[in-house]
């Protein structure tokens, strides 16, 4: 499939800044610059960006897709998160059905393209001693119908340990083996290479600290190294889990990780909020990443991850927007504005500049998870890129047009987007999805769950 991108106000390429016409061809880009004279060798669909910026695709790089039906359950507005993950995720964990997935899912990957994703790693960690193989399908199948990259973060769990929301809704864990036998089975059905893969699987414990033996972290982490997996999980989202290391293991949640061999530039974690200089220091020097989720953890009063001392520590930040049951809102634009202006508010004025932080949010998350073809807009790269429509009275006063999306946050209308050179919204609808169903699906499955 060929396609012409023409007239666009602005384009987000630092390679070609003056560029306003953009030509894709069997999923690359192959061209961009200005007046593009239509292709003479090919049948080549024209698309009128006029009023339009183009941004590379967002890359989330940590979501929990499952919680897309968990928004604002009452109880839990105003908890911390060990007794959130008691309320929540976890109560509703075991009434989960692979309907109710697909459908969380569908909704999940729906807020993301309508923000301007492009990408989605879900760290999905329902798995227990006799779960079906029809829940994580359901989320390849999601993904598959709407056309989006989904890296899998397959989560997992070995002992109820000191984890709270396993212990008090009594979810048994898996073995070890059941562990690799279904990564591996996972890993044979869907894992691509590739640089522009659209599917990969990562190898991803729900909690280092909380629900995993020490040995079975090396075992996870050999056999992940062994096949060429990414690795991630959580860590010190809360001061909680510092204190669990040092009484469990006598050292700080850091050194703990890096003992499991789960320290690496193959490895990154979601939060790292409670980080302190030696942690800075250890996740610097072994080129460990992380996955900013500024919502969240605003939300659940976890606190801000130190990601300008990082940046200057040389760590590379990138962007998640967590579950929708602790952000509401599932939106990357929605993480981009708010990391943009929060990190001001602490640190002043020059602590993140726009073209940065779209940089976390796009290059940063693709180099991350190994897609080294995407999150870019040039001559060569996968054609995973964004037209947001800034033809609207809301964006009309601003001087900085091909950032006004950044700037102004939600709401934004997205006239198109591709990935991996196809539409996934078309002349501003989603393809394959008909919201009016959506809608109803999803409103039945909370009902289901309140029910179960």
């Amino acid at each position: 499939m060929a396609y012409l991108i023409q007239n666009a106000e602005a384009v987000f390429s630092p390679n070609q800044p003056d560029a306003t016409d953009i030509r894709i061809r069997d999923g690359r880009i192959t061209e961009m610059g200005r007046d593009l004279r239509p292709a003479t060798d090919c049948v080549e669909t024209r698309v009128d960006a006029s009023g339009c910026v183009v941004w590379p695709g967002l890359v989330n790089t940590h979501h929990h897709l499952a919680q897309s039906v968990m928004k604002g359950v009452p109880a839990a507005l105003n908890q911390g998160l060990g007794d959130w993950l008691s309320s929540v995720p976890y109560r509703f964990w075991p009434k989960v059905t692979p309907q109710l997935m697909y459908h969380a899912a569908r909704l999940g990957l729906y807020e993301l393209l309508r923000s301007g994703a492009t990408t989605c790693a879900d760290h999905h960690y329902l798995y227990h001693d006799t779960t079906s193989p029809e829940l994580e399908d359901a989320v390849w199948q999601a993904a598959d119908e709407l056309g989006m990259r989904l890296v899998l973060c397959r989560g997992t769990a070995t002992e109820q340990g000191s984890h709270q929301g396993m212990i008090d809704n009594g979810i048994r864990p898996e073995t070890l083996d059941q562990v690799l036998e279904r990564l591996e089975q996972t890993r044979g059905r869907y894992h691509q290479n590739a640089g522009d893969a659209m599917r990969k699987l990562v190898v991803a414990p729900t909690s280092l600290i909380h629900s995993s033996s020490p040995d079975g972290l090396r075992v996870q982490a050999a056999y992940a190294r062994e096949m060429g997996l990414r690795m991630h999980s959580h860590l010190l989202e809360v001061g909680f889990d510092e204190q669990q290391a040092q009484a469990k293991y006598g050292k700080s949640a850091i050194d703990h990780a890096e003992s499991c061999d789960w320290l690496g530039d193959e490895v990154w974690y979601a939060h790292l909020v409670h980080s302190d200089a030696h942690a800075i220091e250890r996740l610097a020097a072994t080129g460990t990443r992380i996955s900013h989720c500024p919502t969240s953890n605003c939300r659940l009063g976890s606190g801000v991850a130190p990601v300008i001392a990082m940046q200057d520590a040389g760590i590379s930040i990138t962007l998640g927007v967590d579950g929708s049951a602790s952000a509401e809102s599932g939106s990357m634009l929605q993480e981009l504005n708010l990391a943009w202006l929060l990190h001001r508010a602490l640190h002043g004025p020059s602590a993140t500049t726009l073209d940065q932080v779209l940089s976390w949010g796009s290059r940063n998350g693709a180099q991350l998870l190994g897609l080294h073809d995407v999150g870019e807009l040039r001559v060569g790269m996968a054609a995973d890129l964004v037209l947001y429509d800034i033809h609207q009275p809301r964006f009309a006063g601003v001087h900085t047009p091909l950032l006004a999306p950044l700037m102004c946050g939600e709401p934004v209308s997205i006239k198109y987007s591709f990935i991996q050179g196809k539409p996934a919204i078309s002349d501003g609808d989603i393809q394959g999805l008909d919201e009016v169903e959506l809608t109803a699906r999803v409103q039945e499955s909370v009902q289901q769950l309140l029910r179960a």
